[in-house]
C-alpha cells in the first residue's frame, strides 16, 4: 500500500513539472522574438540565461535609441538654405513718403467740423466735444470757437477739397532729398494715395540704380 502511494506521488510530481506554467504559455504563442527560449518547457539551461542576455540588451539599445530621438524631436531641429544670387542690375524700389498724421489741425473750418468733426473723432454725434476735460487749453479754445453752431448755416462740402486743403503738402513735409548725389524735390515725386497723404519718388529722370540711396527727412 506504501509503495503504491509512493508510486503515486512521485508520478503526480513528475506530471506537475512538466506541466507548462502561464509564462511559459504566453512566452510560447507571443510573437516577441527570443521569449520563448527565455522560458521554455523543460528544465533551465545555459541557453535561457544567453536568450534572456540578448534580449535585455536589445530592449536596453531600443529605450536608448527611443530617448535620444524623444530629445532630437524636443529640440525643434531647423535647416535654413540661402542661396546667393549675383544680379548685374537690380530694380530700384519704391520709396513712398506718407505722414500718418492725414489732416492738419489747423487747417479746419467751421464747415469742416459741421460735416466731418464726427469722422475726425473731434465731435460727437450731437456735434458737441467729447470729454473737453481731456483736451489741451489752446486745442480746446479752437474747438469751441470753430464748433459754435448757433444760427450757422451749413456751406456745400466737397471730401476731395476738404483732403486736399487740409491734407499735409509734401513741400511743407520735405527737409532735404538726394539720389543719385542730385538733389531731389517734391516735384519728383507723385501722389499715390486717393487719399494724398502719400508721395512716391519718381526714378525715371534719375535712372535706375541700386549703389545710391534717398535720404529724406520729414
Amino acid at each position: 500500500m506504501d509503495l503504491k502511494e509512493n508510486c503515486g506521488s512521485q508520478g503526480s510530481q513528475e506530471s506537475s513539472s512538466l506541466r507548462p506554467t502561464s509564462w511559459q504559455a504566453f512566452a510560447h504563442t507571443s510573437t516577441l522574438h527570443g521569449l520563448r527560449f527565455i522560458f521554455p518547457y523543460g528544465q533551465p539551461s545555459a541557453r535561457r540565461l544567453l536568450w534572456a542576455v540578448a534580449l535585455l540588451a536589445c530592449l536596453g539599445l531600443l529605450a536608448l535609441e527611443s530617448t535620444e530621438r524623444l530629445a532630437y524631436f524636443l529640440s525643434y531641429p531647423h535647416v535654413t538654405s540661402v542661396d546667393a544670387v549675383v544680379s548685374s542690375s537690380l530694380v530700384f524700389p519704391a520709396v513712398t513718403i506718407c505722414n500718418l498724421n492725414v489732416y492738419r489741425f489747423s487747417r479746419l473750418t467751421r464747415n469742416d467740423l459741421y460735416h466731418a468733426g464726427e469722422l475726425l473723432a473731434l465731435l460727437d454725434v450731437h456735434l458737441a466735444i467729447p470729454q473737453p476735460h481731456l483736451a489741451e487749453p489752446d486745442v480746446l479754445a479752437f474747438l469751441q470757437e470753430k464748433a459754435n453752431f448757433t444760427a450757422y448755416r451749413p456751406k456745400a462740402f466737397s471730401m476731395k477739397e476738404f483732403i486736399e486743403r487740409v491734407g499735409h503738402d509734401l513741400e511743407e513735409m520735405m527737409l532735404y532729398c538726394r539720389y543719385q548725389g542730385e538733389d531731389c524735390s517734391p516735384s519728383d515725386f507723385k501722389t499715390v494715395s486717393i487719399l494724398s497723404t502719400c508721395c512716391i519718388l519718381n526714378v525715371s529722370s534719375f535712372g535706375l540704380s541700386w549703389d545710391r540711396t534717398l535720404s529724406a527727412v520729414s
